[in-house]
């Protein structure tokens, strides 16, 4: 017999599900949340909360709207049961689910469709394609009502979870099943079929699902059917419906980006086209996805150049459509002098830990510190656009937070970052159509014109520079005048717009500078210190591309910016401090040890410490000031030694109370992990504190510590997260390099948890992040080798075991063959009679690894005690011989004699000196077997 609900589970669990969103009422609300954790126990919840989903009529004694709240809530509390727990649910449930959800779908609210969409999609997600083989049929019948039964909002309905189903299935609905073919070849001329729909909706949507599968990677059964396909989307474009207009704007981008070469015949057309619907800027949605088009048309090497003879009529398009309309005039006239009004929490965008950027073996570890001021966000004149959106529709979103609409990507950025790149690719051509418009533009009186005129000019600058560069002796002094504009937005783009400039300016001659690379700067400067907080925001961030841009050139500047830097500390708010965090930290990896002279120490230290106490350990804003004193005290040396312990002891109460919330939250499965960039930043600070002090206060640092330093750095090390791992790794390796004696009694426990990490047999969900912790992991093991030497005699094997495997991987980054090749070599140094008799087994890939690294003082460390384990086993050679001599030949002799005993040199020769006399009188013919300018420089380096 069918399940049956009985009515009063159906109005306790209602009401329930009702109270539970109930947060003017705290009590029923947690009663109501025990009672459905309690609810979830029970075999037939799934059942009813189906049933709620479904059902329209409210129980008695609950009005319309309390109903349809707790509606919502069942189907969201479905949708999660479905994907935590799917493989649990009893096999009737999950029948009664399939056969009644559908039935969701129908209803008349907008949003329990898009839920009942949602639970169905998880239910496929879950139990795969073919465990529900009956719903994509039973869905198509109901968008088109084959039946003739079917409302208009269950084709809506119908039409969502179709939708669903392809984003969430896209690899399964285009993978091969035996026997049943793939879904795809099915559904796509069925979407095909509903582009002709009379309903636009379900023609615009039917598209949309189309162009799921044009999304990289794109599905092998649209590749096989795009010339079916092509002709379908050109026919769209007669469409009268904005969605669908949209839509095909949208089909042409994925192409361009996807399959370029299918385009490059229609490009006349698809211009004509696009440019009308960039035109329509009564609808800016549709005139953003038409200038997409351009966009991904632009940066897409096999299809740019087609755009070559239409230049002439995308580029005007594209200046016009960077004028800001009128609708954000009146906004942005709107702005005021708020420099002194404190920031609202919900203005500030979440703060993440800088990601991580492998570097090539040789180099040390990778660790959390950012190359380039790459922790500065990006708030300048454009960003590029961001769809990670992973939200359903219906889902809902947090509010909390509210983005600035000069902060989204817009028909004006997107214009704009389109011209630089046709820019970067054309250069004079695209400055020669400009240059009319600009000229119509700097200098008129609407501000909105003189604004795009500046956005246009920054935009287009670094590609057309050779053209652009004989008037910017004129440009530049006018953009400076720019900066004192009435209007904040105009303010802020010039900012933008001469940080683009910076690196022209920064490396002319002396005279030049003077003119105009120190009033630029000075400019940027000053308007950090603007009344409007959103040009100290443009300013602080332009100065950071300034920084860059100037490098080293920045050095004699040094004091002016400290100065201004800590005036800007004394003035901004929370929002803005985030990026002078970064300006900071390029300065001092630009500046370096002009930082560390007694004058700008006193200057800059007590404002950073000053924020450093202001700033609690909870706060994220603590992510970007760690990161900032990782490189404040790499340039500052032992002159950060005044400030080391205070900070020092705060990473270690960070770090400590850290892993005590996780084991906190892995014991009570209802408390949130914390935060990992916590101990991210803190272990990268530690790291860059070890290096800059003398060892001395190093070794107190670490000595003191409360609790032990190393007994956390080994929780670290064993840390779910990969990018904690990768900072203790480095940390260990800096702690192997500068602070060994303290390292070196917590060895056995740090060579089991090393041996560990060293398993390419581990499975991970993110393989990059992984590379770089064993990156770092092989990096901290060849600096251990180096100092411990023969006391590595327990380790060996399992090191061989494991370093082995990775050098012969070939499926591994190369960095990472690199990386594990040196280790091994440094191994040799102090265990070369043990690793002898393997000899013959890892030379070839050792040798083989080694090739492309660099000659360092680690690349000569690892041939020492390579070296070293050939002469103990000289025969095994006999297959590499020459590539190892190639080598030896390729070593700069600077190098050799720089090193001195550290070096590799005098094993050089012993190599030589035994294989000479091995070989006996042959031994110079066999040396002819090298290419001759080899040969040449063995013979000069070491004297053969």
């Amino acid at each position: 017999m069918a399940w049956q609900p009985q009515a009063e589970p159906v109005a306790q669990l209602a009401q329930c599900l009702r109270d539970s969103l109930s947060g003017h009422d705290v009590t029923a609300q947690k009663n109501a949340e025990l009672m459905l954790r309690q609810a979830k126990s029970s075999p037939d919840i799934n059942n009813y909360l189906t049933y709620l989903c479904v059902t329209p009529t409210p129980p008695p004694k609950m009005d319309a709207l309390a109903y349809h709240a707790a509606r919502s809530a069942a189907a969201i509390m479905l949708k999660n049961n479905v994907k935590t727990a799917f493989a649990s649910i009893p096999d009737a449930s999950k029948t009664y689910i399939k056969s009644t959800i559908i039935a969701g779908l129908q209803d008349g609210h907008a949003q329990i469709r898009n839920f009942a969409g949602n639970v169905i999609t998880e239910v496929v997600r879950q139990g795969g394609i073919l465990g529900w083989p009956q719903v994509l049929p039973d869905l198509l019948t109901m968008v088109t009502n084959e039946n003739g039964q079917a409302s208009p909002e269950a084709q809506d309905g119908a039409m969502g979870a179709l939708f669903k189903i392809c984003e969430d299935n896209k690899r399964g609905l285009d993978k091969e099943y035996p026997n049943q073919g793939r879904p795809l070849a099915y559904l796509l001329p069925k979407f095909v079929e509903l582009t002709a729909s009379a309903s636009p909706k379900i023609r615009s949507r039917a598209l949309s699902a189309i162009n799921v599968f044009l999304n990289e990677p794109i599905a092998l059964t649209v590749r096989e059917n795009i010339d079916q396909l092509l002709p379908q989307i050109v026919r769209l474009t007669a469409d009268t419906d904005d969605d669908v207009r949209r839509f095909v704007c949208r089909t042409f981008s994925l192409l361009a980006d996807g399959m370029p070469a299918v385009l490059v015949p229609h490009m006349e057309g698809i211009v004509d086209y696009t440019l009308s619907q960039q035109r329509d800027v009564k609808n800016q949605e549709l005139a953003l996805d038409a200038a997409e088009f351009f966009f991904e048309a632009s940066t897409t090497p096999s299809l740019r150049d087609a755009l070559g003879p239409f230049l002439n009529k995308i580029v005007p398009v594209l200046l016009d459509c960077m004028i800001y309309n009128e609708d954000d005039q009146l906004r942005l006239e709107g702005d005021a002098e708020d420099a002194d009004v404190e920031d609202d929490e919900k203005d500030i965008k979440p703060q993440f830990a800088t990601s991580k950027t492998s570097r090539s073996a040789a180099t040390g570890a990778t660790t959390g510190l950012p190359t380039n001021g790459q922790a500065k966000p990006a708030i300048n004149g454009y960003a590029y656009a961001d769809d990670d959106d992973d939200l359903s529709e219906g889902e809902i979103e947090d509010d909390d937070f509210e983005v600035d609409p000069e902060d989204e990507w817009n028909l004006r950025k997107c214009s704009a970052a389109a011209v630089d790149s046709l820019a970067q690719h054309f250069g004079g051509r695209v400055f020669e159509i400009t240059l009319p418009w600009l000229m119509e533009n700097l200098g008129h009186k609407d501000w909105v014109n003189r604004e795009a005129a500046v956005l246009a000019l920054g935009a287009i600058g670094p590609g057309c520079m050779d053209s652009i560069e004989p008037h910017l002796p004129k440009l530049v002094p006018y953009m400076i005048s720019l900066l004192s504009d009435q209007q904040p937005v105009v303010r802020s783009i010039t900012c933008w717009a001469l940080s683009r400039f910076a690196g022209w300016a920064s490396h002319l001659e002396p005279a030049g500078k003077q003119e105009f690379f120190e009033p630029m700067m000075d400019g940027i400067l000053q308007r950090m210190l603007d009344s409007n907080k959103k040009v100290q925001e443009h300013a602080v961030s332009a100065f950071g591309i300034l920084e860059e841009s100037a490098n080293r050139e920045l050095t004699p500047y040094s004091a002016v910016i400290v100065r201004q830097f800590v005036k800007c500390f004394d003035r901004y708010k929370d929002k803005n401090m985030y990026i002078l965090y970064g300006c900071v930290q390029t300065l001092a990896e630009y500046a370096g040890p002009q930082l560390a002279e007694p004058e700008l120490v006193d200057i800059l230290m007590p404002a950073l410490i000053t924020r450093w106490q202001t700033v609690k350990d909870q706060s994220r804003e603590m992510f970007p000031l760690l990161e900032c004193l990782a490189f404040v005290a790499t340039a500052l040396g032992n002159r950060f030694t005044p400030f080391a312990k205070p900070i020092w002891e705060r990473c270690m109460r960070i770090i400590h109370q850290n892993l005590e919330d996780g084991a906190s939250a892995a014991s009570a499965a209802f408390l949130e992990q914390p935060d990992k960039d916590f101990l991210v930043t803190s272990l990268d600070l530690l790291s860059s504190t070890i290096q800059a002090l003398e060892e001395q206060y190093s070794t107190e640092l670490a000595t003191a510590s409360q609790p032990n330093m190393f007994q956390l750095l080994a929780y670290c090390m064993k840390d779910a997260n990969n990018d904690v791992r990768q900072s203790a790794y480095a940390l260990l390796g800096d702690c192997a390099i500068y602070i060994f004696a303290q390292l070196q009694q917590y060895l056995p426990t740090i060579m089991e948890i090393i041996l560990n990490q060293l398993d390419l047999t581990q499975n991970t969900e993110d393989p990059e992040t992984a590379f770089r912790v064993i990156n770092n992991a092989c990096w901290s093991c060849g600096e251990i080798a180096m100092r411990q030497k023969e006391g590595m005699a327990p380790y060996v094997d399992g090191l061989l075991s494991k370093l082995a495997i990775i050098l012969f991987a070939k499926n591994v980054p190369e960095s990472v063959n690199e990386n594990a090749a040196i280790a091994l070599g440094r191994l040799g140094i102090g265990s070369h009679q043990q690793l002898a008799p393997h000899l013959a087994t890892f030379a070839g890939p050792f040798l083989q690894a080694m090739q492309n690294v660099g000659w360092t003082d680690e690349k000569g460390h690892a041939f020492k005690g390579f070296a070293s384990v050939v002469l103990d086993n000289p025969q095994a050679m006999e297959q590499y011989l020459l590539d190892f001599f190639v080598e030896m030949a390729n070593a700069p002799g600077l190098m050799l004699t720089g090193m001195q005993t550290d070096g590799p040199l005098q094993s050089f020769e012993k190599v030589l000196s035994q294989y000479k006399q091995l070989i006996g009188a042959g031994f110079d013919n066999y040396l002819h077997n090298l290419p001759p300018p080899q040969e040449q420089a063995l013979r000069q380096l070491y004297a053969f």
